[in-house]
């Protein structure tokens, strides 16, 4: 018996890195930039691609950005107030004038792109392959003549290597920079875009050597950007060189061609090695095996794209991350934050899947644009606390745009609940008394300052919404406070109450509990379906489940709760089936199977993200929101970029894996009963724990339990009877209802196998 329990062990250690079947490979170079290899670490990124018969690497930064004020947006009626008289007058073509058309009208301000680098590569005959390596983030590309390239984006320096073999002569990169000059004034909006030389830059400056290329790119105001490229013979047939991207917004910001330098003395090997470092760590954080190879495949290539996008140290992930739209115009949608669905999706997995330090890096751009919100909260809501802009640039600032959600009363909610999440899966006390829990305090006073009695004695919004329903018509503002906003309401006291109670504020405790309770009931329909608000059923097929929210993510209501729980989530989600899927976009499946897994419907999850894997991503797993199936799952069938979607499925699969958001540690709760060999390691659940599991020919046969901060915590049994095979500064109890409770000291173990 303990020779088993070790090989399993082994076995399940063994996965811990991706392998070469979830590794992108082509036979050709993508010609189109969403299809291309995407390589990056949070703060610079490339795209490896053809265009014009070139090699090209489109070269981004995450700070690149055009901050100027949105024009007119900042006038007068800019207030919460202004816009409830116009919807009481219901004269709301004003309110779109002012705070909704500039967003589509104005170039700035924007993320922008930084330029790219290009080889003259016609002469080196047909690609052979092309292989993007998950475990080492490492691009390989080989031509039929004999060049090889290798290029990777270094996982801790913002720079790119590349390295070509084989190459005799015709070595002649060269820079392309953006379209500062010449306006085309083609059809605009917030999807196709702007024109860059609307931004009205002055000349860049492009020097060029024998071997290396500089350019200096001025912006608004005082802001600037560098590109630096060199490079040199190694021998005759090799050639190394090295590319970055610099932007005064660094604080601690080091020239491009300091970088560089720096760079060349340490050469590619040793940076190699110092990146392949990195991603080991990284991918030795967690794994996982199922039956079903597209959605594996897709687990590792978003997870990959995730590490890509993310770091301490650098901004957020973007819409586009760090790979800005590669094709002349400014990014669909700006590129900036939108926090009505696609910043929160982006953080979704960080936490199962134990990639907490990742995480922060959302946190830390939050707890760092603190004084910029609180200036929002006073202009436009004329109250104390936070509220976040729906839609933002890089330090935080507001955009405009569709206001119901772009100016919405309730976004900084939605982003307390990764405050929440990030205290709850590290179990870290010091993060809930520093950062979560101030956080959530002025998020509960802007609640109760903004919302009013009304004659029942419930505590209502003056008006409210929920993305993106009736998109941005008057419609869209409903008398009632909305279930989307009346949720996060509703999580943000009893989170706070249950941070209060943890520190021992009884007295916030008793305020935050009574706070609650003057807010009535979600708006349900007569068969118990989750409603936009009271009077206003989800009746028509919308790609934002915003109405869904007390479900997932906040888990407010619960499966485990119990009949009436069940029927209001079983109910919802039949009804989401049911209107169909015609107006939906890739990430409506991710958040389908996040749902669905929340109600242990694991056929119904696998069959969204297969649906979402294979119809609304590009052949490099990009989510381009439309259907490029053309088989049905949505009639919008457009193809713009955003990470989003990704990120929501990569966390979906883990949703069905594990599950703990209820008070207890669920292996397994939601897998196809197909699915007869499964297998992770160290999935992270609330309260610090890392999980492994294992099942083999249908049968779930082990389960590893690691406590990092000790605690006690309950595991619902996955098997009827069972042995203790390990068991190291853990203790067992036997509970009722198919439960047992285990109590850790730091660092214990405990291993429980079928018996």
């Amino acid at each position: 018996m303990i020779q088993v329990v070790f090989i399993l062990l082994l076995t399940s250690n063994a996965m811990a890195q991706p392998e070469s079947k979830h590794d992108l490979k082509f036979d050709t170079l993508a010609k189109v930039w969403d299809e291309a290899i995407p390589l990056g670490n949070g703060m610079v990124g490339a795209l490896v691609y053809q265009k014009d018969g070139r090699l090209r690497f489109a070269l981004d930064r995450s700070d690149l950005w055009d901050e100027r004020p949105m024009k007119g947006l900042h006038r007068k009626e800019f207030s919460y107030q202004w816009v409830q008289e116009q919807v009481k007058k219901n004269d709301y073509g004003i309110v779109q004038q002012y705070f909704d058309v500039p967003y589509d009208k104005e170039a700035g301000p924007s993320k922008i792109s930084g330029g790219a680098l290009e080889f003259e590569s016609k002469d080196w005959g047909d690609v052979l392959s092309v292989q993007l390596s998950l475990k080492d983030a490492t691009c390989t590309v080989r031509w039929s003549n004999g060049i090889v390239l290798k290029t990777f984006v270094h996982a801790t320096q913002p720079i790119g290597w590349f390295r070509f073999e084989n190459i005799s002569s015709g070595f002649t990169p060269m820079l392309k920079t953006p379209n500062y000059k010449n306006i085309t004034n083609k059809p605009l909006d917030s999807l196709k875009s702007n024109d860059p030389a609307k931004l009205g830059y002055a000349d860049g400056t492009i020097i060029s050597n024998n071997n290396s290329i500089s350019y200096h790119q001025p912006g608004y105001n005082e802001f600037y950007y560098d590109i630096n490229v060199s490079w040199k013979n190694l021998n005759a047939n090799t050639i190394e060189g090295v590319w970055s991207v610099s932007s005064n917004f660094d604080k601690n910001n080091v020239a491009a061609e300091t970088v560089l330098k720096q760079a060349l003395q340490r050469t590619f090997t040793t940076d190699l090695t110092t990146h392949n470092n990195w991603w080991k760590n990284f991918w030795s954080k967690s794994s996982l095996h199922v039956p079903d190879t597209s959605l594996e495949n897709q687990w590792y290539r978003d997870q990959y794209k995730f590490a890509s996008s993310t770091r301490r140290g650098a901004p957020p992930i973007l819409l586009q991350g760090v790979w800005t739209a590669d094709n002349g115009r400014l990014p669909p949608w700006k590129g900036d934050y939108h926090h009505d669905l696609n910043t929160e999706m982006s953080y979704w997995p960080a936490y199962s899947a134990n990639h907490l330090e990742e995480g922060l890096a959302f946190i830390d751009h939050l707890n760092s644009n603190k004084v910029n919100y609180k200036r929002y909260t006073k202009l436009y809501f004329a109250t104390e606390g936070i509220n976040v802009p729906g839609v933002t640039t890089l330090n935080g600032t507001e955009m405009g745009g569709w206001i119901q959600y772009a100016l919405s009363p309730t976004v900084s909610g939605w982003l307390a609940h990764h405050y929440y999440l990030q205290w709850k899966y590290s179990n870290d006390d010091n993060f809930l008394k520093e950062s979560a829990y101030p956080w959530f305090k002025e998020v509960a006073k802007y609640f109760e300052a903004i919302t009013v009695k009304d004659k029942s004695g419930f505590r209502e919004l003056p008006i409210s919404s929920s993305p993106e329903i009736n998109n941005n018509s008057i419609g869209a503002w409903f008398p009632t406070t909305t279930n989307y906003d009346l949720s996060l309401i509703k999580f943000v006291l009893s989170a706070a109450a249950e941070m209060a109670t943890k520190q021992g504020l009884t007295n916030e405790v008793v305020k935050y509990k009574k706070l609650h309770s003057e807010f009535r009931d979600y708006a349900l329909s007569k068969n118990n379906e989750l409603m936009y608000a009271p009077d206003s059923a989800y009746d028509e097929s919308h790609r934002h489940f915003s109405h869904s929210m007390a479900i997932h993510p906040l888990g407010l209501i619960k499966w485990e709760d119990g009949v009436k729980s069940q029927q209001i989530i079983k109910n919802t989600i039949n009804q989401l089936d049911k209107l169909g899927p015609d107006y939906w976009n890739g990430y409506s499946y991710s958040w389908l199977a996040n749902l669905k897994a929340r109600a242990k419907d694991g056929e119904g999850a696998a069959k969204a993200l297969t649906i979402f894997s294979n119809a609304f991503c590009s052949v490099n797993s990009f989510h381009v929101n439309g259907d490029q199936s053309k088989q049905g799952y949505s009639t919008r069938t457009y193809r713009p970029f955003t990470l989003e979607g990704n990120f929501a499925s990569a966390a979906a699969l883990q949703e069905m894996l594990l599950q703990s958001y209820a008070g207890f540690i669920e292996v397994m709760p939601a897998i196809p009963a197909t699915w007869k060999d499964v297998s992770f390691k160290t999935l992270r659940a609330e309260g610090a724990y890392l999980v492994s599991a294992k099942k083999v020919l249908g049968a779930l046969n082990e389960v590893k339990i690691v406590s990092e901060k000790g605690g006690t915590t309950k595991l619902k049994l996955p098997f009827n009877k069972y042995t203790v095979a390990t068991c190291k500064g853990a203790t067992v109890k036997k509970l009722s209802g198919g439960f047992i409770g285990l109590t850790f000291k730091k660092g214990g173990e405990i291993v429980l196998q079928r018996k």
